[in-house]
C-alpha cells in the first residue's frame, strides 16, 4: 500500500518533468514555427534562419555562432520524421535514450501521458483530427540574372478569393455521433446521428494586393518561395499556400547553366592573331579581363574561375566561359593578300 506522502511527491517530481519540458526552449521555437509545422515549412525556416546566422556572415560574433548550431540542432531533429515523433512526445530526454538505445524505439523513458492517467484518470490523448486545407497555388516567376546574382525582390500582384462574413447561419464541423437506445428488457439499439454546429454564413470575395517576393543569391530553377497560408482558402479549413517557381529570365548577354555562366565575345582577326585587351562588364558592373598576348581560335573557350553564378547559401562562385569568335573581312585587296602572304609564308 502507497504512503499517501509517498504518493503527493511522485506526483510533485511528474509534475516538475513536465513544466521543466513546458519551460525549456522548443525546437520549434528555435526555428521560429508552430509545432504542426509543414515538412517545407520547416525547410524554409531553416534556410532563412541558417543564411542570416551563417559563420561566414558573423565571424567573431560568438552569440552568432551559438544560434546557428542550436538551428542546425533543431533542424536535424524536425526534419527526421521518426526523430521529430520521439521529441514531440518525450522531448530531449526521449532523444537522448533513443540514441542510447541505438535507435530502437524501446525504453523511452516516463511517458507523461501514463503519469497523468495515474492520478487523473485520463488515458491516451486523441489523434488530433486532420485539418482540411486549401489548395497550393504555384506561380511561375521569371527573375533576372541579376537579382539571381545580387539577391533582390520583386512586386507581385496578388487576386484571390477571401472568406467574407454573409447574410444568415450554415451548419459546420458536422459529426456523426452513436447513441444506444433501449428497446427492450436487457435490448439495446446502436442509432448514429448527425450533430451539426451553427456558425455565421460566409462567402467568397476577390481581393488583390501586392506581395514582395525576395529572390536570394544563387537560387534555381525550380525552387520556391513560399508564402503559407497565403493560397486558396476553404471553409472550415486552413488556406493552402502560395508559391512561386523560380525560372531566369533570358538574358542578352550571360546564359546560365547551374552555378556556370557562358557569353560570346567577338574579335577581330587581327586581335586573334596579334593578341588583345579587353574588359567585359558583369552582372553586377564589375569588370571582368578577358584579355590574350596569344593566338585565339576562333570557337575557343576560356574559363574565368569564380566569376561565375554565387552558389545558394555559400560565398563560393561557380565559373565564367567565355567563347571568342573571330570576325573575318568580308574581302582583301591585292595589296593586302600580298602582305598576308609575305608575313605568314
Amino acid at each position: 500500500m502507497a504512503y499517501p506522502g509517498a504518493r503527493l511527491l511522485f506526483l510533485l517530481c511528474a509534475l516538475s518533468y513536465v513544466f521543466t519540458l513546458i519551460s525549456a526552449k522548443s525546437y520549434y521555437d528555435v526555428l521560429q514555427v508552430p509545432k504542426g509545422a509543414s515538412d517545407d515549412q520547416i525547410k524554409r525556416a531553416y534556410r532563412k534562419l541558417a543564411l542570416k546566422y551563417h559563420p561566414d556572415k558573423n565571424q567573431g560574433n560568438e552569440e552568432a555562432n551559438k544560434r546557428f548550431a542550436e538551428i542546425n540542432n533543431a533542424y536535424e531533429v524536425l526534419s527526421d520524421s521518426e526523430k521529430r515523433g520521439i521529441y514531440d512526445r518525450y522531448g530531449e530526454e526521449g532523444l537522448k535514450q533513443h540514441a542510447a538505445n541505438g535507435g530502437r524505439g524501446g525504453g523511452m523513458g516516463i511517458n507523461i501521458q501514463d503519469i497523468f492517467g495515474q492520478f487523473f484518470g485520463t488515458g491516451s490523448m486523441e489523434e488530433e483530427e486532420k485539418v482540411v486545407k486549401g489548395d497550393d497555388v504555384i506561380v511561375e516567376l521569371d527573375a533576372t540574372l541579376e537579382d539571381l546574382y545580387m539577391g533582390g525582390s520583386l512586386k507581385v500582384w496578388r487576386e484571390k478569393n477571401v472568406l467574407k462574413p454573409a447574410p444568415g447561419k450554415r451548419k459546420c464541423n458536422c459529426r456523426n455521433e452513436v447513441y444506444h437506445r433501449q428497446i427492450g428488457p436487457g435490448m439495446f439499439q446502436q442509432m448514429t446521428e448527425q450533430v451539426c454546429e451553427q456558425c455565421q454564413n460566409v462567402k467568397y470575395v476577390r481581393e488583390g494586393d501586392f506581395i514582395t517576393v525576395d529572390i536570394e543569391k544563387g537560387m534555381q530553377d525550380g525552387q520556391e518561395v513560399v508564402f503559407y497560408e497565403e493560397g486558396e482558402p476553404i471553409i472550415d479549413g486552413e488556406p493552402g499556400d502560395l508559391k512561386f517557381r523560380i525560372r531566369t529570365a533570358p538574358h542578352d548577354r550571360f546564359r546560365r547553366e547551374d552555378n556556370d555562366l557562358h557569353t560570346t565575345v567577338t574579335i577581330t582577326l587581327v586581335q586573334a592573331l596579334v593578341g588583345f585587351e579587353k574588359t567585359i562588364k558583369h552582372l553586377d558592373d564589375h569588370l571582368v579581363d578577358i584579355s590574350s598576348k596569344g593566338i585565339t581560335k576562333p570557337k575557343e573557350v576560356r574559363k574565368f574561375k569564380g566569376e561565375g553564378m554565387p552558389l545558394h547559401f555559400s560565398t563560393k562562385k561557380g565559373d565564367l566561359y567565355v567563347t571568342y569568335e573571330v570576325l573575318f573581312p568580308t574581302s582583301l585587296t591585292e595589296e593586302q593578300k600580298s602582305k598576308i602572304k609575305a608575313v605568314l609564308g
